[in-house]
């Protein structure tokens, strides 16, 4: 660029008119300093003086920044359609209606708790349960999942035994997995109606095939399981795959969800007893209804438990129900089961058919108004029912080890009627044993409310002892003040006193001078 015109000149004889543009990428602006230039030196005027060097570096620099300008101006746009197509996107994603309102006082408070999040600083865990009563705006939703399950980790630390592999998102993405094929099926049938996941192999497949595809690497016991691609679609309307893929696995690990996911099904078949067993104990008539018609959890509540209501219910419910599976754990899918089955008690009870009464429990329970998913979820918030869920688990224990010793093999020319009547015998023993369980459950929580009670007692008597102590000590050491300025015959006087009414003195202070 210092050189002179004369030699800047190509060693071949070629003049300036030849030189390479800056990039393929110059726009063809009408007055490109370089155009003018190399206009000029193959003008009619050619026997004129070239510019001189200053002149051609000047114009070579407003070249080069017009150049950068337009790059960076290119960057900036493709910045901005990025920017317009993450919101559309989410747009798209949280495309369905909320179950109850948020107040802002609400998304005030969630926004401070949120800052906590990253720092991982322990919140009090009846705040965030208040709070979460009062709703959850949409658009922070995936945030507050995540801070709960930060809040839940700082409480509870899962044994390493049962710690998930160490492999991130991305590397398990460049890997196969052989539930390849199971996977791609699913896709279609995960949200059909849902813009997001409706277009087929579009954003929202793509994304849910890969979240699935990475978890049925990670975890090769559980694999890929139907149910858990309605789980994985709920979490990716509301954060990116590499989020969604953390907060499966802390559903799936921390929470013990995998647990109904294994190839045995042993998990699901407790779960079924134990929705069998808080319905024969809360709800005797429609317990009683449903087993005369043949009817039992696994007929209907299976798809609850294995897609955690995402099958078959409104997203805005689903969401919510999510909200509370993140605070509460697994208790929350048998407290929402029981609150839909006791609102639709008397519904249910008026069907007389076995085709009546399944068809009501899977096309017109989910079928429900706002009104109707808004008390559902403040019936969850209030119930508590973890002490019946733990005490059913050992029933069902108990009760399939004392069958397996009990059962007998039988010869092969054994009447039916006979293994029929020993079916109903059991049957009954085991109604009978359930209820003195539950008479000496009912027992125990009353020892334990008499418990609470006497040790309040008794913290309060030690508490009015270490006030009478600190009296006694304040007592004493006025009255060694006031010894100090008694003479010594009133201190006579005074031991003598107390000589009369049976009183001996442990401290020195009484004793002459």
């Amino acid at each position: 660029m210092n050189k002179s015109p004369s030699k800047m000149q190509h060693p071949d004889g070629h003049d300036g008119s030849e030189l390479l543009p800056l990039s393929l990428l110059a726009p063809p602006l009408e007055e490109d300093p370089l155009v003018l230039v190399l206009q000029n030196e193959d003008g009619p005027d050619k026997t004129g003086e070239r510019k001189n060097s200053e002149e051609l570096q000047s114009l070579w620099r407003k070249a080069i920044h017009q150049q950068i300008l337009l790059l960076r101006m290119e960057k900036e746009n493709q910045k901005l359609e990025a920017s317009r197509d993450e919101l559309q996107s989410r747009k798209v994603k949280l495309d369905y209606d909320e179950v109850g309102t948020c107040q802002k006082d609400a998304i005030n408070i969630w926004d401070k708790k949120l800052l906590n999040c990253r720092a991982k600083i322990r919140c009090d865990m009846e705040d965030i349960h208040s709070t979460l009563k009062e709703g959850v705006p949409k658009s922070r939703r995936g945030e507050i999942w995540q801070f709960l399950a930060v809040q839940h980790r700082v409480r509870h630390r899962l044994p390493n035994k049962q710690q998930p592999p160490d492999i991130s998102y991305k590397e398990l993405l460049k890997q196969l997995t052989a539930q390849q094929h199971a996977i791609l099926v699913d896709l279609g049938r995960t949200f059909p109606t849902h813009p997001y996941f409706s277009t087929h192999l579009g954003a929202g497949q793509l994304s849910l095939f890969n979240l699935l595809k990475a978890y049925s690497l990670l975890d090769k016991e559980v694999g890929y399981c139907q149910g858990i691609s309605f789980v994985a679609g709920v979490l990716l309307l509301h954060m990116s795959e590499e989020q969604a893929f953390e907060m499966l696995k802390f559903l799936m690990y921390d929470l013990g969800f995998r647990k109904q996911y294994r190839p045995d099904m042993m998990s699901l078949q407790i779960q079924m007893y134990q929705l069998s067993r808080l319905l024969h104990d809360y709800h005797r008539d429609l317990y009683n209804h449903l087993e005369e018609n043949e009817i039992s959890p696994s007929l209907y509540a299976a798809p609850w438990f294995l897609t955690l209501f995402a099958s078959q219910f409104s997203l805005g419910f689903v969401a919510r129900v999510f909200d509370i599976i993140f605070l509460q754990g697994t208790e929350v899918i048998f407290k929402v089961a029981l609150s839909l089955l006791s609102s639709q008690e008397t519904s249910i009870m008026g069907c007389e058919s076995f085709e009546n009464t399944v068809d009501f429990l899977k096309t017109t329970i989910p079928d429900m108004t706002k009104p109707q998913m808004e008390k559902i979820i403040t019936q969850v918030f209030e119930m508590d029912i973890s002490k019946q869920l733990h005490a059913y688990e050992v029933e069902y224990h108990v009760l399939q080890d004392e069958l397996q010793e009990n059962v007998s093999p039988c010869d092969e020319g054994e009447p039916l009627e006979k293994l029929e009547r020993a079916n109903n015998h059991l049957k009954r023993q085991n109604m009978d044993l359930l209820e003195k369980l539950q008479v000496a459950h009912a027992k125990i929580q009353s020892l334990e409310a008499s418990l609470e009670t006497v040790l309040t007692r008794e913290n309060k008597m030690k508490t009015v002892i270490q006030s009478l102590e600190q009296e006694k000590i304040t007592y004493q050491t006025t009255l060694e003040q006031i010894v100090k300025f008694l003479p010594a015959e009133v201190l006579s006087d005074c031991e003598l006193l107390l000589k009369e009414v049976n009183y001996n003195p442990n401290n020195k202070i009484w004793s002459k001078p």
